[in-house]
Formats: C-alpha cells, structure tokens, sequence
C-alpha cells in the first residue's frame, strides 16, 4: 500500500501542477491584485477550482497518512524513535491538509454565494480564506518538511532505502522547513518539485521491496549495531 499511495501522490502533485498552469493560471486564477476580481473569477469557475482544491488536499491528506504509516512499519525496527516521531509529523500534514481542504471547499462555497449580493464582502472573505489556507499549507511545507527530513534521516539510519533517495529527502525536507522564513519563501517550489521525484523514487523502492528479505537485512544489522567496536 505505501509503494501505491507514493506513486499516486507523485501523480496528484503532477496532474495539479498541470490544472494550474495549463488550465487556472492561463485563465487568469490569481492573476489580478485586485480581491474583487479573483472574487469574479471564483464565481465564473467555481468547479474548476472546487476540484483542484479537492484533487491537491483531500486526495494528499489520505496518500500521505497511507504512506507515513508504511513507512514506519518499514523503519521501526531499526531506527524506533526517528520512525515514530516522523510519523507523527507525517499524521499531522494529513490532518492538515484535511483541514485546509474543508477551509478551501466550505469558503470557495461561501464567497462564491456571498459575491452575487455583496462582491466587497465576498473579497474580504476570500482574502482572510486564503490566509488561514496559507498558514495550513499553501504557502509554508514546514510540517510536510519535518516529516520528509525525519523519515529520510530515519532510513539513513536504518539502511533500508537508497541513500541518494535519502539524501534528496533530507534535502527536500530542510527546503520545505526554511520556506516558513519569508525571505526563502521561494523554496517552497523546491519542495514541491522535489517531493515528486522523492514520491515517485520512494514508491518504485517501495513495491520493488521484499519485506522478507528486508526484514533478515534488519536482524542482521541490529546484531552488529549492538557490537562493541574493537
């Protein structure tokens, strides 16, 4: 299930990425300054919009809680207390990005039915929406960071993944964390675009896995880190 839910994720982001840039932004989603006519083009392309939030939220929060908990059946063995406290910050992105798509989805809602009696309210509605939808995710990946580095830094420890892979999440995972800071916000992007080839790398791993044979290779590996050094 987590080699599935890591290659499906990798997916979503892809086919995201592609409803706004080819379809959103062309059409002039977030194009304009001015709140009232991003309002305008809400209403005018409620859909569209409702499906992406649904598509880059919904569909992430639970590929993500899938493969969190893969991930630390995977690890717990050798590296236990990296393994659960990535977890945990794995849980908390998918509540997260649950959260943000039930702001996302109940305010396009609200504003979209506000703007036909009153636009200026309907704009003042929609800048505080997508703040809050900012703070959860769209605009930092701290939490969706912390979890990327600690589980990377996890199957460094335990040995079990590729070390390049490892490597480029750790990396990710520090980008993600550093996008809070305003000035790096740009990093952002990078998280993005690399968490695709770490979710797509990690979900061939994943399903090319044998767990009987990783499982030997931990029991071999925990004798030795036992073993005094000479």
């Amino acid at each position: 299930m987590g080699g599935i839910a890591a290659l499906t994720q990798a997916a979503v982001y892809v086919v995201a990425m592609v409803l706004f840039l080819g379809i959103l932004i062309p059409a002039g989603y977030g194009a304009s300054t001015d709140p009232m006519q991003n309002v305008a083009f809400l209403a005018d392309n409620q859909t569209a919009v409702y499906v992406v939030n649904v598509l880059v939220y919904v569909a992430s929060s639970v590929l993500v809680a899938i493969l969190a908990l893969a991930l630390y059946n995977l690890l717990k063995a050798s590296s236990p207390v990296l393994a659960q406290t990535a977890t945990v910050f794995g849980l908390i992105w998918a509540g997260v990005l649950m959260a943000a798509a039930m702001i996302a989805s109940i305010g396009l809602t609200t504003v979209v039915d506000l703007y036909s009696q009153d636009p200026a309210q309907a704009a003042s509605l929609w800048m505080a929406i997508e703040v809050v939808q900012d703070g959860l995710g769209g605009g930092t990946e701290i939490v969706g960071g912390i979890w990327v580095l600690l589980a990377s830094l996890a199957a460094l420890r335990a040995g079990v993944l590729p070390r390049v892979l490892n490597y480029l999440g750790a990396v990710i995972g520090a980008a993600g964390i550093v996008s809070v800071i305003p000035v790096l916000g740009g990093l952002v992007d990078l998280f993005g675009l690399g968490a695709i080839v770490w979710f797509a790398w990690l979900g061939i791993v994943l399903l090319r896995t044998n767990p009987s044979a990783l499982k030997a290779q931990q029991t071999q590996q925990e004798p030795a880190a036992g073993r005094p050094s000479s």
